[in-house]
């Protein structure tokens, strides 16, 4: 029998005019949490962003990337400084998360913070869940972002979280998605085996 060649899609032709791909609609299609990026400059002056390009990338040792537009100018004071905290929002801070991603010169005045002993930046206590202190260990320049890679020094987080989510260019609380029935497998479950429904309170991991 004759060999016949299976033909194979041609690559695009960038000289054909053919555009790159927009990313955006994309990434709008992927819901996520909602974080708020912070730090000190050299003058103990705080400095912040809104982020929800993040993912762990280690557990031991615990490491995660935060994708930050290169251009920030917090991202400068992060890299000068080499430390800072990832403050996972609450369902009820979409107004701090617009804040953040404002640019305003003053947001850190209409939001409440503090700096505990060996944090890596303001923890915003009335408005995140979870805080990450972490020391930034290598990062990574492409095209319009910088990726930081950082160890986590330590974790705070509530027993209660409730996440603020994105996705589709709007935001959604985390509670509305919970309050969805149990799969039927998950219902069965032996009540030993369920998950403990938590009593509130805060905790400090190490």
């Amino acid at each position: 029998m004759p060999h016949r060649s299976v033909p194979h899609p041609a690559a695009p032709d960038e000289s054909a005019g053919v555009q790159p791909a927009d990313l955006r609609p994309f990434m709008a299609a992927f819901p996520t949490g909602v974080s708020v990026v912070t730090t000190l400059d050299g003058e103990s002056v705080p400095h912040g962003l809104t982020c929800t390009s993040l993912a762990s990338v280690a557990l031991e040792p615990a490491t995660l990337v935060v994708c930050v537009r290169a251009a920030s100018p917090t991202l400068a004071v992060l890299l000068a400084e080499g430390h800072f905290a990832l403050n996972l929002l609450h369902e009820r801070a979409r107004s701090t998360s617009d804040l953040f991603a404002s640019g305003a010169p003053d947001r850190f005045d209409h939001v409440e913070w503090r700096l505990p002993l060996g944090a890596g930046g303001p923890h915003l206590t009335a408005d995140a869940h979870a805080v990450a202190d972490c020391a930034v260990v290598r990062t990574v320049g492409f095209g319009d972002h910088t990726a930081v890679f950082a160890e986590v020094r330590r974790v705070t987080v509530r027993d209660d979280p409730e996440p603020l989510l994105y996705g589709l260019r709007r935001y959604a609380p985390w509670s509305a998605a919970a309050a969805a029935p149990q799969p039927a497998a998950h219902r069965d479950l032996p009540t030993a085996l369920r998950p403990a429904t938590p009593d509130g309170g805060t905790r400090v991991i190490r």
